[in-house]
């Protein structure tokens, strides 16, 4: 063994022959003194870190509150020179039907309304 381990060894055996030696009434001050150093490193709750869950917590409360609340919002208070969308749908465009909307069997034949498109253009001479 090297001098170092010997001396720890020494301190050790030392603590332990002087701490079986305390009376009752020292033993416990020096426990409250190390509760006392204990809290004193300890660093002091932060206001922040105590407010962050409630505020967390209301912030969630008023997205959920927003998001319900919106949409109803608006479909009350359309503007009066907004088309309803059915009427959008009746009027004549060069744009081809909703998928989802639409028959599924105009898709069959694209290229023939395609042909018919192209030919309704060009006036018949007879």
């Amino acid at each position: 063994m090297t001098d170092p381990d010997k001396l720890a060894q020494r301190a050790r055996a030392l603590y332990q022959e002087a701490s079986r030696q305390l009376d009752p009434a020292t033993s416990g001050r020096l426990r409250a003194a190390r509760r006392q150093a204990l809290e004193a490193a300890q660093p002091p709750a932060r206001v922040a870190s105590r407010l962050l869950l409630p505020a967390g917590a209301f912030a969630v409360l008023a997205l959920a509150t927003l998001m319900i609340w919106q949409p109803s919002h608006h479909a009350d208070h359309a503007p009066a020179h907004a088309v309803p969308a059915a009427s959008t749908a009746d009027t004549d465009t060069d744009l081809p039907p909703d998928a989802d909307s639409a028959d599924p069997q105009l898709y069959q034949n694209l290229d023939f309304y395609g042909w018919l498109a192209a030919n309704d253009r060009v006036k018949v001479r007879r």
